[in-house]
């Protein structure tokens, strides 16, 4: 299992963030996120799957993106489409 202390930093890195904007996403203190990156004290388990599911998400608009820009550039999309 990854270590949490790199749990948070990698997280942050993958959403190009800062540890004081995930601080402010997640609605925690920055010590808070300064303590789990630090191993000081543990990311409780809520924690964990919200870090994990904002990189979904993050995967997620970045596939979108890639879809509507693949049918814009082959003409494809039609204007209903042109707001996904």
């Amino acid at each position: 299992m990854e270590k949490e202390e790199n749990l948070v930093k990698k997280t942050c890195r993958e959403l190009g963030i800062t540890q004081k904007e995930l601080a402010n996403i997640l609605g925690v203190s920055n010590t808070t996120i300064s303590d789990w990156a630090s191993g000081k004290t543990k990311i409780p388990n809520l924690g964990k799957k919200t870090l994990a599911l904002l990189k979904i998400e993050k995967k997620f608009i970045q596939f979108q993106e890639l879809i509507k820009n693949t049918l814009t550039s082959s003409n494809i999309i039609s204007s209903e489409l042109k707001y996904i």
